[in-house]
């Protein structure tokens, strides 16, 4: 269908704003210091009804309306952007724990993330549970949903201020970064069974769920989309990567010879529209593509590495600062928040995170001044804690009321584990170790932009390593 020539300028300039906005805040919070993607998330804040809403309701309504057109493009890049930070989240799922930090992984797992999850279940019935739904929520979907968000730890976030700090490949750092992959494996599995259980009767129309009859909100519907969403990971792992390999290696694979940036989108969107079959929700299934591609290539591989950061850079520099500021774009703290109720979740989700972090690398064999070390930066939950946000908000699981606490539990956690680690000693954080990055006469890391940092949490998509962490 042609648009007409308003509708393309309406549409320009709304992406523009966007990506002036995204890009100038990110950047401002980047010199701070800070993770850019709050700042991006800001920048939506400010071109929506809480800042500019309440400043030109008018305007503010007419560049980013909530119908018609634009509203749909602006949606579509959102969801692209979404998918494509999956991807590239996936692709950075590789950690480099070693052996005599395995214990200390093991424990921060068992605690860190059963008892945060377990906590929130606990306290749920003394919550208004309902006055926090959305259109679609049921109690399963909630239930599940607010103990994600106790548990969640943002792998970028927690990577960037390391490597700013200069001690990303000491035992600190892998210790952390080995448990939070897992975590968010597990954690986004949970996501995927939660928002099938809360899928609309017309979607289970489709697919497979539709074809074997599966009703939703039963417990048949529950026991499916565990099934399906452990059998998808699994499945992937073991034949996923060869797969990927055959089909990368072999002649007739036209579209990889012409441009190996167009395979990797084309299998990104294949992956994602078998899980759309499969009742699975489409963002699960960029993640497991890039698991599976950050994962194929074992050798070095030019053409391969040479395709990843493509598309990195190119979704770093557009689709996920849109989506990041798509995702402040919809918060409304004005009309839409309760703050006593925020301030109280910040402190539960905080103190248990960090009681049961602490409990878990004492138990590991860590001292007291590293178990509370490992026990701030595991509570920044970022980049995964929006995601859980977003996407829950936009499968109507949650309102606008509980979509911006998690949006700012995910915002201030980040913000006080970089505080809380730039005032620690240096040398605290330090372990003997004979690959620690290097640092320039202005105490700032040097050298490339390290593994697991995502651009948009970080720096510059050129800086990155192309292989993932």
């Amino acid at each position: 269908m042609a648009l007409g020539t308003a509708d393309v300028a309406h549409i320009l300039l709304a992406l523009v704003v966007i990506l002036v906005a995204a890009h100038g805040v990110g950047e401002l919070f980047a010199r701070l210091r800070q993770p850019r993607v709050i700042g991006e998330i800001v920048g939506g804040l400010l071109l929506g009804p809480t800042v500019l809403g309440a400043l030109a309701p008018a305007a503010q309504r007419w560049l980013f309306p909530a119908h018609g057109t634009t509203a749909t493009v602006l949606g579509s890049t959102y969801q692209l952007g979404l998918l494509l930070l999956m991807y590239c989240s996936g692709i950075e799922v590789r950690s480099s724990v070693r052996r005599r930090e395995g214990r200390t992984v093991a424990w921060i797992l068992g605690a860190g993330t059963v008892i945060p999850f377990l906590a929130g279940l606990a306290v749920l019935p003394f919550i208004a549970e309902r006055t926090f739904y959305g259109p679609s929520g049921n109690h399963t979907s909630f239930l599940l949903v607010f103990g994600i968000a106790m548990a969640v730890t943002s792998i970028p976030v927690i990577s960037r201020i390391m490597f700013d700090l200069g001690i990303l490949g000491t035992p600190f750092s892998r210790i952390v970064i080995g448990a939070a992959v897992v975590e968010d494996v597990l954690l986004y599995i949970v996501l995927a069974v939660a928002l099938g259980a809360a899928a609309e009767p017309s979607s289970a129309l489709f697919g497979l769920p539709g074809a074997i009859g599966v009703v939703p909100g039963s417990s048949w519907d529950f026991a499916y989309h565990s099934a399906a969403t452990v059998g998808v990971l699994g499945l992937s792992l073991l034949v996923g990567r060869p797969l990927y390999r055959a089909t990368a290696a072999s002649r007739v694979n036209l579209v990889r010879r012409r441009s190996p940036v167009a395979f990797q989108l084309v299998f990104l969107l294949l992956a994602c529209l078998l899980c759309v079959f499969l009742g699975i929700q489409p963002f699960f299934g960029a993640f497991v593509a890039g698991i599976i591609v950050g994962s194929a290539t074992t050798a070095p591989n030019p053409a391969e590495e040479g395709a990843t950061v493509a598309i990195k850079d190119f979704a770093f520099a557009f689709f996920v600062p849109v989506y990041f500021a798509v995702v402040g774009l919809q918060l409304d703290l004005l009309h839409s928040f309760n703050p006593l109720f925020f301030l109280a979740y910040l402190a539960f989700a905080c103190a248990v995170k960090a009681v049961s972090v602490y409990a878990g690398a004492r138990f590991g064999g860590q001292p007291p001044s590293a178990a509370v070390n490992l026990a701030v930066a595991m509570n920044a939950r970022g980049g995964p804690g929006i995601v859980l946000a977003s996407v829950v908000f936009g499968a109507g699981i949650i309102n606008q009321s509980f979509y911006a606490v998690l949006v700012l539990l995910a915002i201030v956690t980040s913000l006080l584990a970089g505080s809380w680690l730039e005032r620690v000693p240096r040398e605290r954080l330090l372990g003997a170790h004979d690959d620690q990055p290097t640092r320039s006469r202005a105490g700032r890391a040097t050298g490339r932009q390290p593994h697991g940092i995502p651009a948009g949490e970080g720096g510059p998509a050129a800086h990155r390593d192309p292989a993932g962490d």
